[in-house]
């Protein structure tokens, strides 16, 4: 039986509701292959969403993980690849 997913909807929401939006940026938008940065999500706001995703979806996810993933699809791959493991 298949575990939990990471979506790209989880991470809209996590993402909102830990560090919120800047004004002008769409999360509703075509995302997954946008910079964080251009997100307007600095390193620390990353660090803040980890967080809530570990605890939601009980994983543990290493600063490095966080830090490399640049994109929303880097970050949802890395968290699913935890997921598995943890599967």
């Amino acid at each position: 039986m298949p575990g939990p997913v990471f979506t790209l909807d989880d991470l809209r929401r996590i993402l909102l509701s830990g560090a919120g939006a800047e004004e002008g940026v769409d999360l509703d938008g075509d995302i997954l292959d946008v910079g964080f940065e251009d997100l307007g999500y600095e390193s620390l706001a990353l660090l803040e969403t980890g967080v809530l995703v570990e605890k939601e979806f009980d994983v543990t996810l290493a600063d490095e993980t966080l830090t490399a993933a640049r994109t929303p699809r880097a970050l949802i791959d890395a968290v699913n690849a935890e997921l598995a493991k943890s599967a």
